[in-house]
């Protein structure tokens, strides 16, 4: 059967000899940009496949996953002067692409019961798929949030159901469709082929950048890990992060670095439309304020908010905090030796680097969505269930920061990091493709599943949830507080010590 050869997509020589998850460990190690960590400081669990999808989602997951222990032990050794051993499972690193299916809630009964996705998010689901175009090709209108469906549904003129988007899209020619509903300043893309998108001008402009970019905006001093009067218990202790992403990568961003100590801040909107199943299970270890950028006051209080932040997520569609005057240039002018992370759904720059996106819009882009269409005999193209871009984004984007600290506390400056879902993709792509997974697992067993869940109670009850899978001897990664309820906490940093 002929396929389509997503390693096209690769810029980089890399080692195509090596297994995928050395592979993409030793492109990720690059970008860390120190000697490779001791072959016994760093140990990998198992192999993939893990999901029924042709790609490598488990391995490029537990490398990225790796690294971040290998640059989070970077930073444990400038603070008490020794390393740690860092091990990540494969079948736990694949699992948290779809974390939500893991939760478990303790009802009336005492009994833990799984809780089912909110039925809006089902249906979106149905809608968000690939439909022929006029022209005989495919495309992906995205319906996630009601104002965003609201945009596609005026551009298709039509009803929000599968049959009624399928006719509308049929009637379109695919680039119109596209013009249209980026104009409408909606979310949608063409399914693309990997090759496809290796010659589009996004594409050429993501393959001659690394996965995570890392710029220094501004010199400046060092800045020491210790912040406080003593040294912290935790790697991040002491460190301050100002977290701005809903749904669904930026979140992971903030809830990894929580993971190992940094004080996270969650700053939403009470009315900015959310999905409830991914605020909770991606807040554990944050706390939560609510402040309106419009309002003069909580905007003054998210600027001496970020005037002593260490790290600032912003998640927003480009160019929107900009406009707010809180953009890269605007917050390091007002706080030097700030590490500003932006996730977008495009990149940092090229012809689509405007574009907001989502997962979906991702997988279509970029070739993933055909390639798992045509490699399993669908007859069109297919989305991969699980978020994979979503995650592993937002794993790199916390990757990105913890590289931007260590360079920080060493050399100083001010960093800006960049991630985005479409080079995430093409990171997962540049693995290759499986030649057989149709016996892979899928999820965990139940089994497994006591083995990797973690419980807390809070604001949504008492949870079970699916804990972090990076290990580490001596810091493991843990949340110190459990899903807090959007906007329950002030807007205000704890104290260092």
């Amino acid at each position: 059967m002929k396929t389509s050869n997503p390693a096209s997509l690769a810029k980089r020589d890399g080692n195509p000899g090596a297994p995928p998850i050395l592979d993409a460990l030793g492109e990720l190690l690059e970008i860390r940009g120190l000697p490779r960590p001791h072959p016994k400081e760093l140990l990998f669990e198992g192999k993939d496949p893990f999901f029924r999808a042709p790609f490598y989602l488990g391995e490029s997951t537990s490398a990225i996953l790796g690294t971040i222990g290998t640059t989070v032990n970077d930073l444990w050794e400038m603070r008490v002067g020794r390393r740690q051993q860092v091990s990540v499972n494969l079948k736990h690193a694949a699992a948290t692409l779809r974390t939500v299916d893991y939760t478990r809630r303790c009802n009336a009964s005492g009994e833990f019961e799984t809780i089912p996705i909110p039925s809006d998010m089902a249906y979106m689901l149905t809608v968000t798929q690939p439909w022929k175009t006029r022209d005989e090709r495919w495309y992906l209108p995205h319906f996630n949030l009601p104002h965003l469906a609201n945009r596609v549904l005026n551009v298709l003129q039509c009803s929000y159901t599968p049959d009624s988007v399928r006719q509308a899209v049929s009637r379109w020619e695919s680039a119109a469709l596209d013009r249209a509903i980026a104009d409408a300043r909606a979310c949608g893309a063409p399914i693309r082929t990997p090759e496809d998108w290796a010659a589009h001008p996004q594409g050429k402009y993501l393959s001659a950048r690394p996965a995570i970019e890392i710029t220094k905006i501004a010199d400046g001093p060092p800045e020491p890990l210790s912040l406080g009067a003593s040294i912290p218990q935790r790697p991040l202790g002491g460190l301050r992060v100002l977290d701005l992403t809903r749904i669904l990568a930026g979140p992971i961003t903030g809830r990894t670095l929580a993971e190992h100590g940094a004080d996270v801040l969650l700053v939403t909107g009470k009315r900015l439309a959310q999905t409830p199943e991914h605020v909770r299970d991606t807040s554990h270890g944050k706390r939560s304020t609510f402040l309106d950028i419009q309002h003069p006051d909580d905007f003054e209080k998210l600027r001496n908010l970020a005037r002593s932040a260490d790290v600032f997520i912003n998640g927003f569609r480009p160019g929107r905090l900009e406009a707010h005057g809180m953009g890269v240039a605007d917050l390091m002018a007002q706080r030097p030796g700030l590490i500003y992370v932006t996730i977008s759904c495009y990149g940092s720059g090229g012809p689509l680097s405007g574009r907001a996106g989502w997962e979906q819009v991702a997988q279509a882009a970029t070739g993933i969505c055909h390639t798992y269409g045509e490699v399993i005999g669908a007859g069109q193209p297919k989305l991969v269930f699980a978020p994979v871009c979503d995650y592993t984004t937002g794993y790199l984007g916390a990757l990105g920061a913890l590289i931007a600290l260590r360079r920080r506390a060493h050399e100083g400056g001010s960093y800006h990091v960049h991630v985005s879902l479409c080079q995430s993709s093409m990171f997962i792509q540049r693995r290759g493709i499986l030649d057989t997974f149709s016996d892979a697992p899928e999820r965990l067993t139940e089994g497994e599943l006591r083995e990797f869940h973690v419980q807390s109670e809070g604001a949504y009850g008492l949870l079970r949830t699916l804990g972090p899978a990076l290990k580490m001897s001596e810091t493991p990664p843990q949340w110190a507080r459990s899903s807090p309820a959007p906007g329950s906490d002030r807007a205000e940093w704890l104290p260092r010590d």
